[in-house]
């Protein structure tokens, strides 16, 4: 059978559908813009409902297109995360570094997000994005504590990120995207 070069690359393209979720100003609209666009806004913008970013790569010839719905993570739009959820292939957990309310919350928080996404995705890939790096002192970072959540969730893993230098971005979004396309 004779496959065209059009055909064959139709073939090779992925649509992914990437949920990220995590506590309200924890920096999920700011990771994903500075990943897909290069920008990063200083000032906070709450997401209202939800908000999608279409992003294209090419990783071990397929052609893959991530979704990434970005979800508001304020407690009154919990009652429209299901829908949000619904067809997503992976999820991207995201919490502050700051130590502060903020941080330590959203750290908390982590396995009721996980939880969340379970009910309504089942088993789907999910990672951690310790986000603002930029704010502390990452030498003084205790990794264990986030290595023992990730062992116990068995998430695929967990990325040291900052949307303001974007430290850790490429890495995090690139080993995700191979990830999820097995």
């Amino acid at each position: 059978m004779n496959i065209s070069l059009e055909e064959e690359s139709v073939k090779k393209k992925i649509k992914i559908k990437v949920t990220v979720i995590g506590d309200g100003g924890v920096g999920k609209t700011s990771l994903i813009q500075k990943f897909t666009q290069g920008k990063f806004q200083t000032d906070y913008i709450k997401t209202i409902g939800a908000q999608f970013t279409h992003y294209e790569t090419e990783i071990d010839g397929y052609r893959i297109e991530l979704i990434f719905w970005d979800i508001a993570g304020q407690d009154n739009f919990h009652f429209l995360r299901p829908s949000f959820y619904r067809s997503s292939k992976a999820a991207i957990i995201v919490y502050s570094l700051e130590e502060n309310n903020l941080g330590e919350r959203s750290f908390e928080h982590i396995t009721s997000w996980y939880e969340d996404v379970k009910e309504f995705c089942g088993e789907i890939p999910a990672v951690i994005f310790a986000n603002k790096v930029d704010l502390i002192n990452e030498q003084t970072l205790d990794k264990e504590k986030i290595q023992n959540l990730v062992k116990e969730h068995n998430f695929l893993g967990y990325y040291i990120t900052s949307a303001k230098t974007g430290q850790g971005l490429d890495h995090a979004f690139n080993a995700l995207s191979k990830e999820i396309r097995r």
